[in-house]
């Protein structure tokens, strides 16, 4: 609970992974991949109840393992590959509200492939959408490419020009531009259910170091993830 707010944290994960089968309980350095998401918001200062949305058993049972709650299985329809994570977290609230009569203020999204997010990271997200009254919130990093500088694109007639237009010297002349790091997404509940999206009129982003940003999509990132938590664990 923040500023007597109640807080849900929902964890979408389904079992048809594509690009790393069976990712979301592969394990990374002994302990399943969904269980870093898990522990990271039991650790959150603010987050009040915990649910993993999924269709897979073996999930529901690893989530469980780590003591968050599975109340529901998701319908095969919201598990394909081209499934919206906003549909899924509609009927994840039209569950709690409807099946459990659970009222709460705040939606906390986390997906299962950023293990890497600090508790805090959570945590700030939550506190800047509340002191800030702003719509929601969401995580970002640093871009290392810049549209407006070395980023290009093909036109119909195969004219090849930059993203976005302008002329800047260096890339730290040009405007500052952020990555979307698929970490923390935080609404309020009843904007989310008003306005279902993302780019709302008062979105406000977190910034996150690179270090902690990275979103694992196939092998070569779960290897990073890898060599970045054994560096943690050694320092």
């Amino acid at each position: 609970m923040y500023n007597n707010n109640v807080i849900l944290c929902v964890i979408p994960a389904r079992g048809g992974s594509k690009g790393l089968p069976g990712k979301n309980t592969k394990h990374l350095l002994g302990k399943p991949l969904i269980g870093y998401t898990i522990e990271q918001a039991r650790q959150s200062k603010y987050i009040d109840r915990i649910i993993v949305s999924t269709e897979d058993p073996l999930i529901a049972e690893v989530a469980k393992k780590f003591t968050a709650e599975t109340p529901f299985i998701r319908p095969r329809e919201l598990a394909e590959d081209n499934s919206s994570t906003l549909d899924v977290l509609v009927h994840a609230i039209r569950w709690m509200e409807e099946r459990e009569n659970y009222r709460f203020d705040i939606l906390v999204l986390l997906h299962v492939t950023t293990p890497l997010r600090y508790p805090e990271d959570i945590d700030n997200c939550i506190s800047l959408l509340v002191d800030e009254k702003a719509d929601n919130v969401f995580s970002v990093t640093e871009a290392q490419r810049n549209p407006y500088f070395n980023m290009v694109e093909i036109s119909g007639n195969n004219e090849v020009t930059l993203v976005k237009k302008g002329v800047f010297a260096t890339r730290q002349s040009a405007p500052e531009v952020y990555d979307m790091n698929s970490s923390i997404y935080v609404w309020w509940k009843d904007t989310f259910k008003a306005e279902k999206g993302l780019f709302l009129k008062k979105t406000r982003i977190y910034t996150m170091p690179r270090e902690r940003s990275i979103d694992i999509d196939g092998p070569l990132d779960f290897r990073i993830a890898e060599m970045l938590l054994q560096d943690k664990q050694l320092s």
